[in-house]
């Protein structure tokens, strides 16, 4: 086990967002985490990344732990810099080794642009493959992706499962928000359906459509 959620939820007021939920992410692992708009998806992968805090239950990690990169929806950026800054400065914030290195690797893995332009300025999809870039920074074992494929042309998508790809097969794990199960359907290991807050389904990602299907019916 890379990194598990044992019971964890998340409340606002009220409102449940995240009911009681068990994961778990292991080392060759991707796990499709599949469901509609709302139904808790950004809010299971931002307590794994301990970007919040649950309100019960807790996240684990393995022993040492493992390093977790973290992929929002929404870019989480800085506009005022240049792709090139935003990387050096993630990098150094990580406190990697050598962070020029690592910023140059990422530039270069998502052929994103290294001049002097300014992050607000590029176009949704170099934003897109910024915010994803930020995530790889370090060789993270544990990838937590949101909606990663959103505003990325079909050449950067397949570079992306391509990385993936290659990741499983050095024994790293991903946990990738989608509504698109179909996307990874030849690299996920199994898919784990939310709705309404509520793990509803688990099991191979053929199936999921089918259980989101049959659920929408009822």
């Amino acid at each position: 086990m890379l990194l598990a959620a044992r019971g964890v939820e998340r409340r606002f007021g009220r409102r449940v967002a995240l009911a009681p939920t068990d994961l778990e992410l292991r080392g060759s692992e991707l796990v499709a985490l599949v469901g509609p708009n709302g139904a808790g998806k950004s809010t299971l992968l931002a307590l794994l990344a301990g970007a919040l805090p649950p309100s019960g239950g807790r996240v684990e990690q393995s022993e040492p732990a493992a390093l977790v990169g973290w992929v929002p929806q929404r870019p989480a950026v800085y506009g005022h810099l240049s792709a090139w800054e935003n990387l050096l400065l993630f990098a150094s914030l990580q406190h990697l080794e050598r962070p020029e290195a690592a910023a140059r690797a990422i530039l270069e893995l998502m052929g994103l642009p290294d001049g002097s332009q300014r992050t607000a300025e590029l176009s949704v999809g170099n934003q897109q493959r910024l915010n994803l870039g930020v995530g790889l920074l370090g060789d993270p074992d544990v990838l937590l992706l949101d909606e990663p494929t959103a505003s990325l042309d079909p050449s950067s998508r397949r570079r992306l499962f391509e990385f993936l790809r290659e990741r499983q097969e050095r024994g790293c794990a991903a946990l990738v928000a989608t509504h698109v199960v179909e996307e990874v359907m030849g690299l996920a290991s199994k898919a784990v359906v939310l709705v309404e807050g509520s793990v509803v389904h688990v099991g191979p990602p053929d199936q999921a459509a089918a259980a989101i299907s049959e659920l929408e019916a009822t």
